[in-house]
């Protein structure tokens, strides 16, 4: 099968035959039908996370299952599946507790390696791999969906729409007539608007260094919009917002765009984290308000999901008309342009991007 291959930090993806295993037990097949093109996966290709190379990467994606391993319940063969990151056991202390997405058992269960070239391993990336035409993944590695959803749209409720959206109504629990700001508005910042929106927040505040991404963020619920390479951003909120907002979400991943979500806020406001920073990064706050002002820094990882309840329940705000994945496809690629579709989500140029197997 083709595959995208990252052979080390800092140069170009390359399209290559790749094997890969039939499903073992508990495991399934999924022939990848769409693959996101998102920030994530740059992180390792330009090695500001660490990981093992030759590695396919892809974590954002849906498909078809095409073989069912022993003891496979969930799933059967011709069902359509969301690709998740973040497979869980359902028996763990934070899987019992409602949180799934924090599965203590996640590094077991995604697949060691299930990927070769001539007899030599290839990395299984976070256990999905979807810049490939097939993927092996433990079975709650892939949640089944109706199948009169586009896979396109569904690909992208994956990752993208549940880490933004989710950041919202789970991490957060934004309520009615709150206000909210929200920093990088890119694939997952316009669906932490989007979240804002279905929330019912009376403000929400696109911050961006890129005008058509603000533009952008108007058509999916923004109220206000800041460019923060042209005016102080957190000076500006506060002046929109006396006093600050309630939450203000960072979802590019830096620790300068981290500081200034702190500095919007209100005296007993929220900051939420749910961009992925470099490895080995820092945040300076200042510390009198932690006490004094009552703040709260957080952090949210994959949107506080419950893979098995919210990608189906966000797939019905979408055939409700809810929410807007049409909308968030900017441009689909073919698996060959793999290397410009990142270069065009690293210039601004696209909500995003789907690339089609």
């Amino acid at each position: 099968m083709k595959a995208a291959v990252l052979r080390a930090p800092k140069t170009p993806l390359t399209i290559e035959q790749v094997e890969v295993d039939d499903p073992r037990a508990n495991e399934v097949k999924v022939r990848v039908t769409h693959a996101g093109v998102c920030h994530s996966d740059y992180h390792i290709m330009v090695g500001d996370l660490p990981y093992p190379m030759p590695v396919v990467l892809g974590h954002e994606g849906a498909g078809v299952v095409e073989k069912v391993g022993e003891g496979v319940t969930r799933l059967a063969v011709s069902d359509h599946v969301a690709l998740n990151f973040r497979p869980f056991c359902g028996h763990c202390k934070q899987c019992s507790t409602g949180h799934p997405n924090l599965c203590d058992n996640v590094e077991l269960l995604r697949a060691s390696c299930r990927l070769s070239q001539g007899g030599n391993p290839i990395a299984h990336f976070i256990g999905v791999s979807c810049f490939a035409e097939q993927t092996t993944v433990h079975e709650s590695g892939a949640i089944k969906v109706s199948k009169d959803i586009p896979l396109d749209r569904v690909a992208l409720v994956s990752c993208g729409v549940m880490t933004g959206v989710g950041a919202v109504l789970n991490t957060a629990k934004v309520m009615p007539g709150d206000t909210v700001a929200v920093v990088g508005v890119g694939g997952v910042g316009l669906n932490v608007i989007q979240g804002a929106r279905l929330a019912n927040a009376s403000t929400i505040i696109a911050v961006d260094i890129h005008d058509n991404k603000l533009e952008m963020a108007t058509t999916f619920g923004a109220t206000h919009i800041v460019n923060s390479a042209k005016e102080d951003a957190i000076r500006r909120v506060r002046e929109i917002v006396r006093g600050g907002v309630d939450y203000a979400f960072e979802a590019i991943g830096l620790p300068s765009t981290i500081e200034q979500i702190w500095g919007m806020i209100r005296k007993g406001g929220t900051a939420v984290v749910v961009g992925v920073a470099p490895a080995g990064s820092k945040v300076s706050i200042s510390a009198y308000p932690i006490s004094m002002e009552e703040k709260t820094l957080k952090g949210t990882l994959f949107g506080g999901a419950r893979p098995s309840t919210d990608i189906p329940r966000y797939l019905e705000f979408y055939r409700n008309h809810q929410l807007r994945l049409d909308e968030l496809i900017t441009r689909h690629y073919p698996l060959e342009a793999i290397n410009e579709a990142y270069a065009a989500m690293i210039r601004g140029d696209v909500a995003r991007s789907v690339i089609d197997l």
